[in-house]
């Protein structure tokens, strides 16, 4: 089915830092599945960008002396480097402090507000500004942070509330009838586990900064980051909404399946199709951290065997979805013995034996062991590590091939052909993977006189 629209989000980045292996991976993964849809004929948007309100941009745009718009403004091109830096090509960089995303958070704020689901309170309770949260007595871990580990703030101030707990029994209805919602399966039964316990009505607006978007009803108070975040989904859809999927990291999925279902339907807005958290990246088995010096940033990812090979070992060293352990030796054995032992191998090989014997024309036989639409199936439910495994199975399938007929002894045409055309069906299918490999790949191979070309891989 050609030409349906097809909408992707990451999470909106927190620009405090320079890009680093847990965001890379997830731009990444929206990447290849829009390059995917895109190879597939859908109309496609794919929306990322920076969250760049909220107390813990306020503190750390002081600490360097600058305004906060200042500070953001400096570190936006570090984001949108990264992703050049990566080949990604996303639809819109949206930021939090564009005019029409807060125009429109304003106007959703209006919304809610007049359907009743916002009430003037008193907040009282254990705030972590690392990670922009709120947390009851029973989260904290010796009364700090579970994710930061750093003690959290006690705050008392007035706040504007949102009636989060009325929306407990839709939240519920709601996974139940579709069941994809939450992916994948095994991080839903907490959720419904969590929910079950009760909703507590969510504090969204604060008085003791002013870095944020100012409340269309009462401007003494600013919206609460999360509620104008998350806003950034709709607010940048261009005419895509709903979403196809959002892409998380498993620690934000709560704001993304209870928060933003409850906001949408509380502002009568029609739901994402699913929300996908994947896992965790460690490095070296511990996890990432600024703080403790275990970062990968998106430069030190490039620079170990170049960017198609970053983009490979993402998909092919863990199931998407689940935690992943980073290590430049399993990166640099991956480059060395899968793309240039087995991918970079078969093209030369065939490359040259069709310079010197040329090729024929013919059925391809070969090309009926590509496991098509197991390819196709796996990107529908998001297995993309399992699609290119797949892609794989068949560029081992073609060596073998080399090996067993060969072409070298019986110059034989026929099967030159039927090798040259499967290289071109696995650029293409590598495509959203590696782009730039699969491109040079495709050049070389577009006409029937095929000639040897410079090494794609170079070992490390």
């Amino acid at each position: 089915m050609a030409n349906r629209k097809f909408y992707i989000t990451t999470p909106i980045y927190y620009p405090n830092d320079i890009p680093h292996i847990g965001h890379a991976y997830t731009t990444i993964a929206a990447d290849v599945l829009a390059r995917w849809h895109k190879l597939k004929g859908d109309k496609v948007w794919f929306l990322t960008g920076t969250d760049e309100h909220g107390k813990k941009i306020q503190n750390a745009a002081e600490k360097k002396g600058k305004s906060p718009k200042e500070f953001v403004d400096d570190l936006i091109p570090k984001f949108k480097d990264a992703w050049k830096k990566l080949n990604i090509e996303y639809s819109r960089f949206i930021r939090t402090t564009d005019r029409d995303h807060e125009k429109k958070v304003q106007e959703i704020l209006n919304k809610v507000y007049d359907n009743g689901d916002i009430y003037l309170g008193k907040y009282e309770g254990y705030y972590c500004t690392a990670c922009e949260a709120y947390y009851t007595e029973k989260d904290l871990e010796n009364g700090c942070c579970p994710i930061h580990k750093t003690k959290v703030d006690l705050l008392k101030e007035p706040s504007y509330f949102f009636k989060l707990g009325k929306y407990q029994k839709q939240l519920l209805e709601l996974y139940k009838k579709n069941s994809e919602f939450i992916s994948p399966k095994n991080r839903k039964l907490e959720i419904i586990n969590r929910i079950k316990e009760g909703l507590d009505d969510l504090s969204i607006s604060r008085t003791s900064f002013d870095w944020g978007i100012p409340l269309p009803f009462d401007k003494k108070h600013v919206c609460y980051v999360w509620f104008d975040a998350l806003l950034n989904y709709y607010s940048g859809a261009n005419d895509f909404w709903p979403a196809d999927i959002h892409l998380v990291g498993k620690d934000i999925l709560w704001f993304h399946v209870v928060i933003w279902p409850a906001m949408l339907l509380s502002a009568g807005i029609k739901l994402p199709k699913k929300i996908f958290a994947h896992g965790w990246w460690t490095f070296d088995k511990e996890k990432i951290s600024k703080s403790r010096g275990k970062v990968i940033n998106v430069d030190d990812l490039v620079s170990i065997a170049g960017v198609d090979s970053a983009r490979y070992f993402l998909f092919r060293e863990t199931p998407f979805g689940e935690d992943g352990d980073f290590s430049e030796q399993a990166l640099i054995d991956r480059h060395n013995n899968e793309l240039a032992d087995k991918l970079g191998n078969l093209v030369s090989r065939v490359a040259a034996l069709a310079e010197k014997y040329g090729i024929q024309k013919t059925e391809n036989r070969l090309l009926k062991k590509l496991k098509l639409k197991e390819i196709e199936k796996h990107f529908e439910k998001y297995e993309i590590d399992r699609a290119l495994n797949e892609i794989f199975a068949f560029i081992d399938v073609c060596n073998e091939y080399v090996q067993s007929k060969k072409p070298w002894e019986t110059h034989d045409k026929k099967v030159l052909y039927e090798l040259a055309d499967s290289i071109r069906e696995i650029a293409k299918l590598l495509f959203p993977f590696i782009p730039e490999t699969s491109e040079k790949i495709a050049k070389q191979f577009r006409t029937d006189k095929i000639k040897k070309d410079e090494i794609l891989f170079k070992k490390v």
